[in-house]
């Protein structure tokens, strides 16, 4: 019973949304360029479930550059109408579009002179009859046993936003990087925005000369606790790196070690990146070349080195 339930479900809400390319209509696409060509805001208001959707949307919205702030339509009416500014837009979103705070609200929006957009199932409703554009959202059933509760109704809205956003998103020519804008704190931003040199003045920086002795590597190497140290001449020019893993093979390979020095063991002239460089191409470079470790460098100079554990703390791994 309860797969059944499960996939029926599934089943009605999935037929409801595809039935929403229908009301993709001229009526959609006026309300998209009336939003978009609007000098102001839009307000979104609702009530009951349809207030959470178009709180929903708001974010939605928000995220890809359309300003928009959510209206209750009960505090409305109690106050809350001065929010609506001469040039924003009002999207209101209501299942039957018959509820009795929207009959009252909507000849007050009307007589500010904003234009509406209404959000509804019911075509022949009050709201979709008084807006100016309205995005149809018919079900044929809500998919709880009962036929009551909020279910597929709830999702065409969604959906409906999300088709309202992204084509908003669309006309704006919204790229990822002004998506990063609004997401400073996610990885999207991170990823924009995040350098290496944000990064690596964090750590140690650890560095041997040419003629280091093992035993004196292993002891700078250790101490930075980067796993690898970069080998640099006495004009401060870089030569090479040196990585627990060369270390390891150098290990496995000679029988007589104590004589080395770094200029023996090194790799020569290893991958590096610069200080300004996104902290996501470091990653990239890591992972195209199998290493856990970068060097920096600053006007061609060795600055530092960046690793691993560095980029997975800051979720870009």
């Amino acid at each position: 019973m309860i797969k059944e339930t499960a996939i029926k479900t599934i089943k009605i809400e999935a037929a409801a949304i595809q039935n929403l390319i229908h009301s993709i209509n001229d009526d959609f696409v006026n309300a998209v360029t009336c939003i978009f060509e609007s000098k102001g805001r839009l307000i979104v208001t609702g009530i009951g479930k349809s207030a959470i959707i178009g709180q929903k949307i708001v974010a939605t919205l928000n995220s890809t550059g359309t300003p928009s702030i959510f209206m209750h339509a009960a505090d409305a009416i109690h106050g809350d109408l001065g929010m609506i500014q001469p040039n924003d837009v009002v999207l209101c979103i209501s299942k039957s579009g018959e509820t009795s705070e929207v009959k009252v609200l909507i000849p007050f929006i009307k007589n500010l002179k904003n234009c509406i957009v209404g959000m509804v199932s019911n075509a022949q409703s009050y709201l979709a009859q008084q807006a100016d554009f309205t995005l149809l959202t018919p079900i044929e059933q809500e998919a709880d046993p009962n036929n009551l509760a909020p279910t597929t109704s709830t999702t065409a809205q969604i959906v409906m936003g999300d088709a309202l956003a992204t084509s908003l998103l669309a006309l704006k020519g919204f790229k990822p990087k002004d998506f990063a804008k609004f997401h400073p704190g996610g990885i999207l931003g991170k990823q924009m925005y995040l350098r290496v040199n944000d990064l690596v003045s964090k750590n140690e920086v650890p560095t041997v000369l040419l003629n280091t002795s093992l035993r004196e590597i292993i002891l700078e190497m250790t101490s930075k606790r980067l796993g690898a140290t970069a080998v640099l001449d006495d004009k401060n020019q870089l030569h090479g790196m040196i990585t627990d893993g060369d270390l390891r093979r150098m290990l496995t390979q000679k029988n007589e070690v104590a004589h080395l020095l770094a200029k023996d063991i090194m790799t020569k002239d290893p991958k590096n990146i610069d200080t300004n460089e996104l902290a996501v191409n470091a990653l990239e470079i890591m992972r195209s070349n199998s290493i856990s470790q970068l060097i920096v460098t600053k006007e061609n100079k060795y600055f530092g080195m960046i690793h691993l554990h560095d980029l997975i703390r800051e979720g870009l791994v």
